[in-house]
């Protein structure tokens, strides 16, 4: 499997160039890093709107 990523990483570069090869694949990583932390924000809103409700009910 990381053969094949590298085959891929180097066609990329044989097709785009290096820095627009390398601006794609950071940018996908750092896709990647917001969306996990847009999940991680989203549940933690989540727990405290369904925390917030528990608590209001004596």
């Amino acid at each position: 499997m990381p053969l094949l990523l590298v085959l891929l990483v180097v066609l990329l570069i044989a097709q785009i160039g290096f820095w627009d090869t390398l601006g794609a694949l950071l940018g996908a990583a750092a896709m990647i890093v917001l969306f996990i932390l847009i999940a991680v924000t989203a549940v933690a809103v989540a727990g405290y709107v369904v925390l917030r409700r528990f608590r209001r009910r004596p």
